[in-house]
């Protein structure tokens, strides 16, 4: 994966900030400290190579349970042109979450400690998101009713996932969906679901 050295020095930074707070609270199972190689591929190069579909007109991606960062915080740094809001339920990962937006310097980045329901009763943010990403969740129907709420029409639904995940069920307002490899020596892909350009 060819990156610009500026990108590597800050993905760098990002990966020794998740590393030393991972020793105080539980951020990701994926062993950082020593850095494996499966964490790197998982945290780094995953986010990175999906931020290459961003598009020229997508502006404001939402994450879904943020946790430890990854993929928000590696798909903002590969795609400058984005904002990033970042939601996670708890706490002291929302700490870590705002000390890496500090430290790496992204005013682009914000932190919503809230589940993602919650949002709804924020109406400027209906509609809004070019992007919605998550991983490591299997969305249910409430959970894909909230993510769908906040893509504007024609926005994409990016799923991390392994080659093992079921591809989900189409239903409105999603009306296509594809599924791209990300790694193949590991089995990552991400699921894509676009959401309906048409009013109903």
């Amino acid at each position: 994966m060819d990156c610009p050295s500026e990108l590597l020095s800050d993905l760098a930074a990002y990966v020794e900030l998740l590393a030393k707070w991972n020793k105080k609270i539980n951020l990701t199972a994926l062993p950082v400290s020593p850095l494996s190689d499966d964490a790197v591929d998982r945290l780094i190069v995953e986010p990175v190579l999906a931020a290459r579909r961003v598009e020229a007109g997508d502006s404001l991606v939402i994450d879904v349970g943020s946790g430890g960062g990854s993929p928000a915080i590696p798909f903002l740094l590969a795609a400058p042109q984005i904002r990033l809001v970042m939601v996670e339920v708890k706490v002291r990962k929302c700490a870590f979450l705002r000390e890496a937006l500090r430290q790496l310097a992204l005013d682009r980045g914000s932190v919503e400690n809230c589940r993602l329901e919650e949002l709804l009763a924020r109406p400027e943010l209906h509609e809004s998101a070019d992007i919605v990403t998550v991983r490591a969740v299997r969305p249910d129907k409430k959970l894909f009713n909230a993510m769908q709420a906040f893509l504007r029409p024609g926005g994409r639904l990016f799923m991390f996932g392994a080659e093992s995940s079921a591809r989900p069920e189409l239903s409105p307002p999603f009306e296509s969906g594809h599924i791209e490899v990300l790694l193949p020596s590991i089995g990552s892909q991400l699921v894509v679901l676009n959401k309906n350009t048409r009013l109903f």
